[in-house]
């Protein structure tokens, strides 16, 4: 063990549990000065946009808590951080840093660079294991290239040891003999100055211990019924695990194993198939990070070279009703609205809107992924890139394009009685079910009887379902011709 205290570099791995950076760290060390670099700009052009940097606070903040229980502190810098790790070793007496890596392109980068920076300085540098089930360089296919279908990837994963979750965390992490100087959570501005947060204060709990109740409690009530309760936004059918895991305050080996858990357990009652479904969403996670470690330009590149060609449309007016929730399209409206609200949007709910962006509206796709980078809660720079390629036809794997979610449809299979629609589009609280869905195609006496006026306090579609979805299919046919 080393004599001198080890300097623990935080980025999205606010958690004590299974930790390998953490626990190397009070292995090899005296005591440890665990630090969190608040430096944006390293991260451009895909820096948090502002629901992750709400969430960001919320987080440090319980990290330090924990920390703290655990007889250690929390310290907060600002960039650059070679700057700042290295002014910190230098105060401090630290000769080693440790970090558990990232794997988005500016964070790959960056963390080489720092590598040989510290190294030349004579520090002691390791990084480790990040949040993900296998390091992405160690699945390939048998001509030993990176895959681009999910089906074979998940099947070569499933082929691997399966991943293991690092001891426990001591009730005591060593402190040093002396605290270097911090800056508060408040210091690094991350919360909003006119606060529109309150919904999203109401919908989440951000920390390590949230992620492990909520963990806890999908478990218990949701996952047995997850195979169809998933797909039906006005219930709690899915994990919303999202956004813990994108900020590491549980691990993906965690929920891993905790399934295999409770799939060995005799009277657990889960049914393999849905803990099978389940596994498969956390497998949808991996491959996003696989395909972006592999083809680091598909955030802003399509995939499929031909959608280089695509004609797409200039529409602020519809952008600008497609985030507010005023299509005219209740199912489409009231996802826009639940995003805006909560920083999240429910997955099924998330298919149609971005479908309906770049399909009815031919706008780019990458305005929906920058639009959802700046309100999500769980913004992740792979799955926000793997999901909207694969909705917009263009990525690997991909929907094909000629499928055209039909809104009015999606709503009255995943929505049948309303009340998804019904919370989040208000004004539209009184119509019955049949007509919920497409108010313009009720009777007026049932829409002057909800209190609906189509026009003024809901609008009309911006759009005809069936002329944008011929006018989709024609954009895609004049590509494929090319």
């Amino acid at each position: 063990m080393s004599e001198e205290p080890g300097i623990l570099w935080l980025r999205l791995d606010l958690r004590l549990a299974d930790n390998p950076a953490l626990n190397a760290a009070i292995e090899r060390c005296s005591s440890v000065i665990p630090v969190f670099v608040w430096a944006p700009d390293e991260e451009a052009p895909w820096e948090p946009g502002a629901a992750s940097r709400w969430w960001l606070h919320q987080s440090l903040s319980d990290y330090a808590r924990a920390l703290a229980n655990h007889g250690s502190k929390l310290l907060l810098r600002r960039g650059p951080t070679g700057k700042a790790l290295l002014d910190l070793a230098a105060e401090s007496g630290a000769r080693s840093i440790f970090w558990n890596r990232r794997y988005e392109p500016a964070a790959i980068a960056r963390d080489r660079n720092l590598k040989a920076l510290f190294r030349e300085r004579g520090l002691v540098v390791e990084s480790f294991p990040g949040n993900l089930l296998f390091e992405p360089w160690t699945i390939r296919n048998t001509a030993g290239q990176p895959f681009r279908v999910f089906t074979p990837f998940w099947k070569a994963c499933l082929t691997e040891p399966p991943p293991q979750v690092s001891k426990p965390i001591p009730k005591r992490i060593q402190a040093p003999a002396q605290w270097p100087a911090s800056l508060a959570v408040s210091d690094l501005g991350l919360e909003p100055e006119i606060d529109w947060a309150a919904g999203m204060r109401r919908s989440w709990r951000p920390g390590e211990s949230g992620a492990m109740s909520q963990m806890k409690a999908f478990l218990k009530s949701g996952l047995e019924a997850y195979p169809t309760g998933r797909d039906r936004p006005e219930l709690l059918g899915t994990s919303r695990l999202s956004p813990h895991l994108h900020f590491g305050e549980i691990s993906a080996r965690q929920i891993w194993r905790a399934l295999h858990a409770r799939s060995l357990q005799e009277k657990s009652g889960d049914d393999p198939a849905a803990v099978s479904a389940y596994l498969r969403q956390i497998a949808w996670r991996e491959f996003a990070h696989h395909l972006l470690f592999h083809i680091p330009e598909s955030p802003q590149q399509p995939l499929q070279a031909k959608f280089h060609n695509f004609p797409w449309r200039t529409d602020r007016l519809g952008f600008k009703a497609w985030t507010q929730g005023k299509t005219g399209y209740p199912l489409v409206d009231a996802g826009m609205r639940q995003l805006w609200h909560t920083g999240w949007v429910h997955n099924r709910v998330r298919m149609v809107v971005a479908s309906f962006l770049v399909k009815h509206l031919l706008i780019p796709w990458q305005e929906g992924a920058s639009w959802f980078w700046d309100t999500l809660v769980d913004a992740d720079l792979a799955n926000n890139s793997l999901g909207w390629q694969w909705v917009s036809g263009s990525g690997a794997d991909a929907a094909p394009y000629f499928r055209v979610f039909n809104p009015i449809l999606q709503g009255e299979k995943f929505d049948p009685e309303g009340d998804y629609v019904r919370r989040w589009v208000p004004e539209l609280a009184g119509l019955p079910s049949t007509w919920i869905h497409k108010p313009w195609k009720a009777p007026l006496s049932v829409l002057a009887e909800a209190g609906v006026q189509l026009g003024r306090n809901y609008p009309i579609p911006i759009v005809d379902h069936e002329i944008a979805r011929q006018r989709a299919l024609l954009a895609f046919a004049s590509i494929r011709q090319s």
